[in-house]
């Protein structure tokens, strides 16, 4: 794992931007196309705005990029809570996208068990077998949850499948993630989390004994693609 610092938020927007422009090239040469899972909240939604600009955006080829989500929370895709919305708004409707390479993690008329399922088979359609990702972006909570991968859940448990939905009890909602296994294929993994609340989390994820059932975030695989962006506030020794 590859951990960057920084001293403001700008900046670490304008490296996570330049990460995913970058990435897309060399994933475009190498075969045709760039395959990414992206999060929700605040941070991706300033880096979307950021590849909306014309600076990024015309150093992107959008029409070889192919959309899927990390995580969704089990609401219609108009819903505010909505990730898909959130992406869509931020970034989507104003870059040439082609829409038969948008995979919404949503579906009306199905449960979200059996999307699950429609869902892997959409991602084997592009990625293959392997199920290799060349870019995910992931995020990480207070209490050191990635994806929909929270504290004490089953799916923390997962070994075969590639995504999974179920109900969370906290949240009185269904959610709907990619697991760890497939987000481990991944050629590429971002996860930005910065801010004074992230660091008890962050420190026991880097520093703590393995314990992913308290930590999720402690699924992914510290390997040399995986880069984290984080900020002073976050990085600091918890006491």
């Amino acid at each position: 794992m590859n951990i960057t610092v920084f001293d403001d938020l700008d900046t670490l927007y304008k490296k996570a931007a330049d990460t995913f422009v970058n990435l897309s090239k060399q994933s475009i040469q190498k075969h045709n196309r760039f395959a990414v899972a992206l999060s929700g909240g605040s941070s991706p939604k300033a880096i979307f705005k950021l590849l909306a600009t014309e600076e990024y955006a015309k150093q992107i080829e959008w029409n070889k990029v192919y959309f899927f989500w990390v995580d969704e929370r089990w609401v219609p895709l108009h819903d505010d809570k909505s990730n898909f919305r959130m992406t869509d708004e931020a970034l989507l409707k104003h870059v040439p996208a082609d829409k038969d390479h948008i995979f919404p993690m949503y579906q009306d008329g199905i449960l979200p068990e059996d999307y699950a399922k429609v869902y892997e088979k959409q991602i084997r359609k592009v990625l293959g077998e392997e199920g290799i990702f060349d870019f995910i972006l992931l995020g990480m909570g207070d209490d050191g949850h990635t994806a929909s991968l929270f504290p004490g859940e089953e799916v923390l448990q997962e070994k075969e499948k590639w995504v999974a939905a179920y109900y969370l009890k906290p949240q009185e909602m269904f959610r709907i993630t990619l697991t760890a296994p497939l987000i481990n294929k991944a050629e590429n993994i971002l996860a930005v989390a910065f801010g004074e609340s992230k660091k008890h989390a962050l420190n026991e994820i880097l520093n703590g004994e393995y314990n992913p059932a308290v930590y999720p975030m402690q699924l992914i695989e510290k390997k040399d693609t995986f880069q984290f962006f984080t900020d002073e506030k976050a990085r600091g020794e918890s006491k």
